[in-house]
C-alpha cells in the first residue's frame, strides 16, 4: 500500500537536487545523508496520505487495509429517543429497541484477536536503502473474534486482486462469496445476495427494507383479491365469500349454481353468490328457506265454498251435500234434477218430482168420491150431484218446493181465476194447512192474489194448503169455490 523510499534514490529527483546544490557552490557533502532520509520520511507521509476509503471506512495504516468505522462509538449520541443504535458494514442504523434485541453477530460468534504489531528498528540509511521499508505486519485471516470478519480480501503488497476477490489455487482472482463465508453484514430480517465482488442485502419476496428492517408488505391493501384477502407473514391468501369458488388463479371468485345440488323442495331460482327456493301455487316457503309448506286455502275465508272446503296438498276443493253437485265455478251447488238424470227410483207409473236437494216419487191421481178425475192432476164434483152441492167444484193438484232458511216476506205462489162471470167478484183465502200461521193469501186484483211467506220454515218437510178461490155473484144469487191443493216440500237448507 505504501511507496518504497529508495525509489527517490534511484530517480531523477535525486539528481536535480544534487546539481542544484552544486551550482551554489554549496558544500553539502557531510548532510548529504541526513537530507536523504528527511526526504523519505516526507515521502512516505505524502504516500499514505493518498490512500482514500469510501464513506463509513478509515484506512487503517498498520493493517494496510479499509476498515468499518463504528459510528455507534464514535459519535454522541447517534440515535434519539428510544431507538438503539446499529453499526453496520459502512453505516449504521437506528432501530426501535422493542424490534430488534439483539446485536448483528451470528449463531456462533467468533472472537477475532487484535493483530500484534512488532515494533520495528529503523536502520541508518545514510549510505542507502538496501531493504524495502515494510513493517513486520501478521496477515490477518478470518478467525473468532468479537465480530463478523470483513466482507473483503486483505488489501497488502502480496494481494494483487482488487477489493471482493482472492487469489486462487491457479493464480487467478476470484470472487469472494461472502454470503457462504458468512462474513456479510446483512441483519437478520435480511437475505444476503453475493454479486461479482460483494454483496448485496435484500428482502425475500412479500417484504421491503423500511428503515434497515424487512417488513412485511400487506397485500391486501392493493387490492390483489376480487373478494377477501387475507394478509399473512410475505405472502397474501384470497379466499370468496359464501356462494363464491375460487378459482385457479388463487385471486378471482366465480358463482357457485347451488340449483345444481337440487337444495329446494320445489323450484330453485340462482342468482350471483346465492340462490333463492320457490314453491309451486298452493304452497308457501318454510322458515329454512328451503322446503315448502301446503297453505290451507280453506282458512282464508268462510266464503270459499258454498258449502264445504276441504283442503288439498297445493289447492282446496269444494263439495256440496247429497242431491247437489259443484256448479262450474268450483265453489257453487246447484241442485241435482234426479227426475231429469234418471237417478230416481220412481216406478213407470209414478211421477217424479225434484225439489231442491232431493226428489220424491208422486203417485197416480186418485180423486176420492164424489169427484170424478178431469184431468191427470185435477178432480170434479159435478153440480148435478147432491152431494158436490157444498164441496169445491174443483180441486187442482200442485206441487213447489221451497228451501229452508228464505228470506221473508216473499211471494211464493200465485192464483188468478181463469173464469170470468159479468157481476161476479173472487175471495182468495188459505183454507186449510196453515195452522203454523207460516203463509197468508194477498189479494193482488179482483181476479188474483199470491201466497206469501211471513215466516221462515226449517226443513226438512212437507206442508199441504188448501187456497181456496170463492165466486160469487149476487145477481144470479150464485156461490161456489174452487181449491187448488198445493204441496209444498221444504228442503233442508244445506249452506
Amino acid at each position: 500500500m505504501g511507496r518504497r523510499c529508495d525509489v527517490l534514490s534511484k530517480g531523477t529527483t535525486r539528481i536535480h537536487i544534487n546539481m542544484l546544490f552544486e551550482l551554489r557552490g554549496l558544500s553539502w557533502s557531510t548532510n548529504k545523508r541526513t537530507l536523504s532520509v528527511l526526504i523519505c520520511i516526507v515521502c512516505c507521509i505524502h504516500s499514505g496520505k493518498s490512500q482514500t476509503c469510501t464513506d463509513g471506512f478509515t484506512y487503517d495504516r498498520r493493517a494496510r487495509q479499509c476498515i468499518d468505522i463504528d459510528e455507534c462509538r464514535t459519535l454522541p449520541d447517534p440515535c434519539r429517543g428510544d431507538m438503539q443504535c446499529v453499526n453496520q458494514n459502512g453505516g449504521y442504523l437506528c432501530i426501535p429497541r422493542g424490534l430488534y434485541s439483539q446485536s448483528y453477530a451470528r449463531n456462533s460468534p467468533r472472537s477475532y484477536p487484535e493483530p500484534s504489531y512488532p515494533e520495528e528498528s529503523y536502520p541508518d540509511r545514510s549510505l542507502g536503502y538496501s531493504e524495502p521499508l515494510i513493517p513486520n505486519v501478521p496477515p490477518v485471516e478470518a478467525g473468532p473474534g468479537p465480530g463478523p470478519g470483513p466482507s473483503y480480501p486483505i488489501v497488502s503488497r502480496s494481494t494483487p486482486c482488487i477489493l471482493g476477490y482472492t487469489l486462487g489455487a491457479d493464480g487467478t482472482c476470484v470472487d469472494v462469496d461472502e454470503c457462504e463465508a458468512e462474513s456479510h453484514q446483512c441483519n437478520p430480517t435480511q437475505v444476503c445476495i453475493n454479486t461479482a465482488g460483494g454483496y448485496t442485502c435484500s428482502c425475500t419476496e412479500g417484504y421491503w427494507l423500511v428503515g434497515g428492517q424487512c417488513q412485511d408488505i400487506d397485500e391486501c391493501r392493493y387490492g390483489y383479491c376480487q373478494q377477501l384477502c387475507a394478509n399473512v407473514p410475505g405472502s397474501y391468501s384470497c379466499s370468496c365469500s359464501p356462494g363464491f369458488l375460487l378459482n385457479s388463479d388463487s385471486r378471482t371468485c366465480q358463482d357457485v349454481d347451488e340449483c345444481e345440488t337440487n337444495p329446494c323442495s320445489h323450484g330453485c331460482l340462482n342468482t350471483y353468490g346465492s340462490f333463492m327456493c320457490t314453491c309451486d301455487e298452493g304452497f308457501e316457503l318454510a322458515s329454512d328457506g328451503t322446503t315448502c309448506n301446503d297453505l290451507d286455502e280453506c282458512s282464508f275465508s268462510d266464503f270459499l265454498c258454498q258449502h264445504t272446503c276441504v283442503n288439498t296438498p297445493g289447492s282446496f276443493s269444494c263439495i256440496c251435500p247429497s242431491g247437489y253437485y259443484v256448479y262450474e265455478d268450483g265453489r257453487s251447488c246447484e241442485d241435482l234434477n234426479e227426475c231429469e238424470s234418471g237417478n230416481n227410483t220412481c216406478t213407470t207409473a209414478q211421477v217424479c218430482f225434484n225439489f231442491q236437494g232431493g226428489y220424491t216419487c208422486l203417485d197416480p191421481l186418485r180423486c176420492d168420491p164424489p169427484y170424478i178425475e178431469l184431468s191427470e192432476n185435477q178432480c170434479m164434483c159435478s153440480a148435478e150431484n147432491p152431494a158436490c152441492r157444498e164441496r169445491p167444484f174443483t180441486i187442482l193438484y200442485r206441487h213447489m218446493d221451497l228451501s229452508s232458511g228464505r228470506s221473508v216476506p216473499a211471494d211464493i205462489f200465485q192464483m188468478q181465476a181463469t173464469t170470468r162471470y159479468p157481476g161476479a167478484f173472487y175471495i182468495f183465502q188459505i183454507k186449510s194447512g196453515n195452522e203454523g200461521r207460516e203463509f197468508y193469501m194477498r189479494q193482488t186484483s179482483n181476479i188474483s192474489a199470491t201466497l206469501v211467506l211471513s215466516r221462515p220454515i226449517k226443513g226438512p218437510k212437507t206442508i199441504v194448503l188448501d187456497l181456496e178461490m170463492v165466486t160469487v155473484n149476487n145477481v144470479i144469487n150464485f156461490r161456489g169455490s174452487s181449491i187448488i191443493r198445493l204441496t209444498i216440500f221444504v228442503s233442508e237448507h244445506p249452506f
